[in-house]
C-alpha cells in the first residue's frame, strides 16, 4: 500500500468562483498575520507560537472583529497557520529552507478543506461548495481532505489516496539513461528520447506577451488580462515539460528491472549562464524524483551512480579514459579508434558501472585497470602515478522489487 496523489481541475459556476476565492483570501490573511506575529516574536527575542496558539489568537482577536472569516470553513485559515509553523521549522532546521515570506493575492492561491467528502463519477462533494463538476473521471475513493488551487484561470482539486501496486512484466534486465540537452534522454539500447524544449519554442511567445503587459496601466482590467496570458503560457510550458517526463519515467519503470542514472548536480550547472536556461527546461531533478517513486511502484530498482563518475570520458569498447571537451558530440577513442555518440557511450557506460571497479585516465581495459590511476604502460615510472588517488563510486540503489503494479 502506497499513497497517490490526484489532480484535477474543477467547473466551477460564478458563485463557486467566488466562494474559492473568499477561501483562498481568507487562508492568505491567517497566514499574512501569523507571519506578522512570528516575526514579532523574532525580533523580541520571544519564543515563535505554535499553530495551535496562533489560530486561539486568530479566533479571538481576527475572527471576532472581521465577520468574512465566518462565510468561509475554519479549515482553510487553520491548515494555513499549519503551514506557516511548518515553514519556519523548515528555516531554522535546514539552512537551504529561506525565511518565511509574506504572500501576495493571486500568486499561488490555495487552501485546504476536510470533512465529509463524497465523489461520483466526475463530481465531488466537498464541504461549504457542495456537489462540484470536474474534467475527468475521479478514482472511487473516500478523501479525509482535499486542497484547491488556483493556477492562470482555472481552480483545481488534488487529493491523496491508497492503491496497491502491481509488479509489471519486465522487457529488459538493465538499462543505463543519460540524460542531454540535445536529447533529453539517451538510452543505453539505442532508444532516443526527444527533447520537448517547451521554454525555448515559446520564448518569443512569451517575450511578447510580457511587453504587452508592462504597458498596460497597474490597477486596469486590461492589465488583469494580460497577466492571465502570461500565467496560461508558463502554464502550457510547464504542462508540456511534465508531460514528456511522466512518460518517459514511466516507460523506463515498467519495462525495465534496473535502471541506472547519473547524480547530476543540477544547481552547479545552472551557474553556467550559457547552458542556465537549456538545462531548467530540461527539468533534471523532478525526472529523478519521478523516477524515485515509480520504480516503488512497479517493482523496479534504481541506481543513482556518483556525480563524479566519468561515463563520458569513458570509452564503452576498451575503458581508455580520455577528456572530452563538451562541444564534441561525437566520442573517437585514442586508443581503440572507435567512434560512437557522445551521449550514447555515455549511457553504455552507465549501464556498464559497477561500484568495485575504479576507473583511471589513459588505462585500457586491454592491460587490465589499476587503482589510484596507474599507468600500464611500458617503460613508464610508476612512483609519479602510485601518488594520484582515485576515489571509488558509490551509489543509491533503492531495491523495491517487493512491491506491486499500479495500474
Amino acid at each position: 500500500m502506497s499513497l497517490v496523489s490526484f489532480k484535477t481541475s474543477l467547473r466551477l459556476n460564478n458563485k463557486q468562483k467566488t466562494l474559492a476565492a473568499k477561501h483562498a483570501g481568507t487562508a492568505r490573511h491567517a497566514y499574512n498575520w501569523g507571519l506578522q506575529i512570528c516575526l514579532a516574536a523574532l525580533e523580541n527575542q520571544e519564543k515563535i507560537p505554535t499553530a495551535i496558539d496562533l489560530h486561539k489568537k486568530l479566533v479571538r482577536e481576527v475572527k471576532s472583529v472581521n465577520q468574512w472569516y465566518c462565510e468561509v470553513s475554519k479549515c482553510a485559515p487553520q491548515e494555513a497557520l499549519r503551514h506557516l509553523n511548518t515553514a519556519f521549522k523548515n528555516w531554522l532546521k535546514h539552512k537551504h529552507c529561506s525565511k518565511p515570506k509574506f504572500k501576495k493575492k493571486g500568486i499561488k492561491d490555495s487552501f485546504y478543506l476536510e470533512g465529509s467528502i463524497k465523489i461520483s463519477g466526475d463530481q465531488i462533494k466537498i464541504p461549504v461548495f457542495g456537489w462540484v463538476k470536474c474534467d475527468e473521471i475521479l478514482p472511487t475513493v473516500k478523501p479525509k481532505n482535499v486542497t484547491i488551487s488556483r493556477r492562470a484561470d482555472r481552480w483545481f482539486i488534488s487529493f491523496r489516496y491508497e492503491i496497491n501496486h502491481k509488479q509489471t512484466p519486465k522487457k529488459k534486465e538493465k538499462i543505463g539513461v543519460d540524460l542531454g540537452i540535445n536529447a533529453l534522454a539517451t538510452c543505453s539500447d539505442q532508444t532516443v528520447f526527444k527533447n520537448q524544449k517547451a521554454y525555448r519554442k515559446n520564448q518569443k511567445k512569451l517575450a511578447k506577451l510580457q511587453r504587452q503587459l508592462s504597458r498596460k496601466t497597474k490597477g486596469s482590467k486590461n492589465r488583469e488580462k494580460a497577466k492571465i496570458k502570461v500565467a496560461k503560457l508558463h502554464k502550457r510550458i510547464s504542462d508540456i515539460r511534465k508531460d514528456a517526463t511522466h512518460k518517459l519515467t514511466s516507460f523506463l519503470a515498467k519495462n525495465h528491472s534496473k535502471i541506472i542514472i547519473e547524480d547530476l548536480n543540477v544547481s552547479g550547472m545552472l551557474k553556467n549562464h550559457r547552458l542556465a536556461s537549456a538545462i531548467a527546461d530540461c527539468g533534471f531533478y523532478e525526472f529523478k524524483r519521478q523516477l524515485m517513486y515509480k520504480t516503488e511502484w512497479y517493482g523496479s530498482q534504481l541506481t543513482i551512480v556518483d556525480r563524479f563518475f566519468p561515463s563520458s570520458q569513458l570509452c564503452s569498447n576498451c575503458n581508455y579514459r580520455q577528456k572530452m571537451p563538451l562541444k564534441e558530440r561525437v566520442f573517437k577513442c585514442n586508443n581503440c579508434g572507435f567512434e560512437i555518440d557522445r551521449d550514447f557511450n555515455a549511457s553504455i557506460n552507465l549501464e556498464n558501472w559497477h561500484p568495485d571497479k575504479e576507473y583511471s585516465r589513459n588505462t585500457p581495459s586491454s592491460g587490465g585497470i589499476k587503482a589510484c590511476g596507474e599507468s600500464n604502460k611500458p617503460g613508464r615510472s610508476s612512483a609519479r602515478d602510485s601518488m594520484k588517488q582515485e576515489g571509488s563510486f558509490e551509489a543509491i540503489q533503492l531495491s523495491l522489487l517487493d512491491l506491486n503494479r499500479f495500474d
